[in-house]
């Protein structure tokens, strides 16, 4: 057996008045915004600017103090004049003559030699040399002239003095000096004996007599 339907629940009638309502309402639609009028708010409508004045400030005006001047200088003392009465006498200026002619005699002036400081050698290439043969003459020299000082003997002083002198160009002893003593006695006599040496054999360098430096030790035994 075949359903029944409701001839009024049958939408396919209604088809057509719907498709037409909604085109019409599309149709309404388009043309209302196709004929919608946009405005361009400017910028005047949005806001008022608002200036506020403002009262410029007065900046009070101030006056420099200028100082005074400062006071002129006082007045100088004035000039005394000495006035000289015609009575005065003058004395006399003697004028000299300062030119020279043929007959000017020129006074002459001494020349003084520069003075050259002597070298003295410590080392050279020939040695200086006591007379009559060497180191041997001179020990015996010694010996023979030297005397022990009676008060260091009695006391039993004794010891070596280093004597320095210098055997200059022409052989002569000069410049005698103790480097290292022991006793006063025995220092003074052995610069005696040094001082009473006869001149030596002059020291050379470069073929050429000089002036050396030498250290002599003297020794004083007790026996």
């Amino acid at each position: 057996m075949e359903p029944k339907k409701n001839p009024k629940a049958d939408l396919e009638k209604l088809r057509g008045t719907f498709m037409a309502a909604g085109l019409l309402i599309s149709m309404v639609a388009t043309y209302v915004i196709i004929n919608l009028k946009f405005y361009e708010v400017s910028a005047s409508e949005l806001g008022q600017l608002v200036v506020e004045q403002v009262e410029e400030e007065i900046i009070p005006i101030t006056q420099q103090n200028t100082p005074p001047p400062p006071p002129p200088p006082p007045p100088a003392a004035p000039e005394i004049i000495q006035v000289v009465e015609n009575e005065v006498e003058v004395a006399e200026v003697e004028m000299v003559d300062t030119e020279a002619d043929a007959t000017t005699v020129v006074e002459e002036f001494a020349v003084v030699e520069e003075v050259v400081e002597e070298e003295i050698f410590t080392i050279v290439e020939t040695m200086p040399e006591f007379p009559g043969g060497g180191q041997e003459a001179l020990f015996k020299f010694l010996q023979k002239e030297m005397k022990y000082p009676q008060v260091a003997k009695e006391n039993g002083i004794q010891g070596t003095v280093f004597v320095n002198f210098v055997v200059g160009q022409d052989g002569k002893i000069r410049d005698v000096k103790v480097l290292r003593g022991v006793n006063k006695m025995l220092d003074d006599e052995a610069v005696r004996v040094v001082k009473a040496m006869p001149s030596w054999k002059p020291g050379k360098q470069r073929g050429k007599p000089v002036s050396v430096s030498y250290n002599l030790p003297i020794k004083f035994t007790l026996r």
